[in-house]
């Protein structure tokens, strides 16, 4: 996990920790607290305003409804405890996808974009006329759940063919898997698509087809100004992007809205940028 403080002259200091072996979300709290410290003691002041860019599904109560990556985190009262952390500080969260999008859509000077980040899952979030959709107070844009094939794979969220279940990084490896017969590692992926190698093209162009229906789909929903890539198992294979427009191409109708893909320019960190944003936004 990894905290930034923005000080005078936009000065900036970071900190970044590991979360430790779960034992319970006291100790999780107390982790956190420590790393707040050190951005504070670094800082040398307290924070005028935080944003803060989560993981997991919380309800519009400030209540983590599930989190995959931490699952003893389901009920804790985020909201309270983040009040806790950072005492006579205005505080705001939002879902890390959608921050993501926002701090693309800041960075590429645009009112309207999609980003779609892929990892150990599918993340994204969705900016129109400059402000977050749906919006942190009515919910994430869980364009990972994204139903692009009704007959895929079960998704960890319970459903069949989501996107995350179809283009992310271990639904590719395990595709990869697959396709070649024997366990498959990133970086094997990676040396095999230079070479390349039948079965790792065909690993990743599913993947790259089924991003290339949810970026078509978004689209015809919100016509952005581009749709951005990133995460990083996507910013880790070459030609990703290139891979996903081929199939946007091959899916476009006449008339109907164009699909700008480009690479995500922010890296792994976009969130982080777009917690920051939030926080300084006006209230």
């Amino acid at each position: 996990m990894a905290l930034k403080a923005v000080g005078p002259a936009s000065e900036v200091r970071e900190t970044v920790f590991r979360w430790p072996a779960f034992v319970g979300t006291r100790q999780d709290m107390a982790a956190l607290a420590a790393g707040v410290r050190a951005v504070r003691d670094g800082a040398g002041g307290d924070f005028e305003a935080v944003g803060v860019a989560v993981p997991a599904t919380v309800d519009r109560a400030g209540t983590v409804v599930t989190w995959p990556g931490r699952p003893g985190w389901t009920g804790l009262d985020l909201a309270g405890s983040l009040d806790a952390l950072f005492p006579g500080a205005p505080v705001r969260y939002a879902d890390d996808g959608d921050l993501a999008a926002l701090a693309e859509a800041d960075r590429a000077g645009v009112r309207d974009l999609v980003h779609l980040g892929v990892g150990t899952g599918v993340g994204g979030g969705i900016v129109v006329d400059g402000r977050l959709c749906p919006g942190p107070l009515r919910g994430s844009c869980e364009a990972g759940h994204l139903i692009v094939d009704p007959a895929g794979p079960r998704c960890d969220c319970g459903r069949y063919g989501c996107l995350q279940a179809l283009a992310s990084g271990p639904a590719t490896l395990r595709r990869a898997t697959r396709l070649r017969g024997s366990d498959v590692t990133f970086s094997e992926l990676r040396t095999a698509l230079v070479r390349p190698e039948d079965w790792a093209v065909a690993a990743l162009d599913e993947s790259c087809a089924a991003l290339a229906v949810a970026a078509v789909s978004l689209a015809e929903l919100v016509h952005p100004d581009r749709i951005t890539i990133g995460g990083g198992f996507a910013a880790g294979l070459p030609d990703f992007v290139e891979r996903v427009r081929r199939h946007t191409r091959r899916l476009a109708r006449p008339g109907g809205a164009p699909v700008v893909l480009a690479d995500a320019a922010l890296g792994g960190l976009s969130s982080l940028q777009g917690a920051l944003l939030l926080a300084r936004a006006p209230v």
